[in-house]
């Protein structure tokens, strides 16, 4: 199936890129989708909106807004080689600027993010990738991924794992005690008692989330 639409990240933030071929209306419904997946990922996120070669009327340009607004989402630019497009972008007060694509392509961060530190109280990470954590994360920091998240260390914050829809998505870490955790639209309960220290992984199982040592999952 031919992907419409393309979550990726660079030195600016999130850049949505929409495909530039398909009918305008057939790109919308794969949004809404799209972004009914994901909306705790996007939600606060810095969002730049890239249309390439596509050249949109004031009229598109406006339902694109409206169909991010109703999901929380302002971008924060615009990205087009089409001056048709970000003459309409000015014209809704939204940033614009031309589009070259290899140096888009060059910003972009690699599939899998890296992060040699602890994510301290009060820290968001955001990645479209998978995300390792080498270190803690602490109670009060988060971290929101389109992929698999491994901790090498203690999670005692809330990691939301498969935020753009995907349930195959897992959490592992040496010692899981988290504030949260969260695949895809499934959010993980409680545990009754703090579990030993032993790494573990959370996965999805029959509509569910479970928690089981390494030493089985790996079987």
């Amino acid at each position: 199936m031919q992907q419409l639409i393309a979550i990726k990240g660079g030195r600016g933030g999130l850049r949505l890129q929409l495909d530039e071929s398909v009918p305008w209306e057939d790109l919308l419904v794969a949004l809404q989708q799209q972004l009914g997946q994901g909306s705790s990922f996007f939600n606060g996120a810095q969002i730049t909106v890239d249309v390439g070669e596509r050249a949109l009327d004031q009229a598109q340009l406006d339902g694109l807004l409206a169909l991010m607004q109703e999901h929380g989402l302002k971008p924060d630019s615009l990205a087009s080689s089409a001056r048709e497009s970000r003459a309409a972008a000015r014209s809704a007060g939204v940033a614009a600027r031309p589009l070259v694509r290899g140096i888009a392509e060059a910003e972009e961060r690699g599939e899998a993010l890296f992060h040699a530190r602890t994510v301290r109280s009060g820290q968001l990470i955001r990645h479209h990738g998978n995300v390792t954590i080498l270190g803690d994360v602490n109670a009060g920091g988060e971290i929101i991924a389109g992929g698999s998240v491994i901790v090498w260390g203690h999670v005692r914050g809330v990691v939301h794992a498969g935020a753009l829809g995907d349930r195959n998505c897992i959490i592992g870490a040496l010692h899981l005690v988290p504030t949260q955790l969260r695949i895809a639209d499934l959010i993980g309960r409680q545990p009754d008692k703090a579990a030993d220290k032993m790494p573990e992984v959370a996965r999805v199982e029959s509509g569910a989330i479970v928690v089981e040592p390494w030493e089985a999952f790996k079987k």
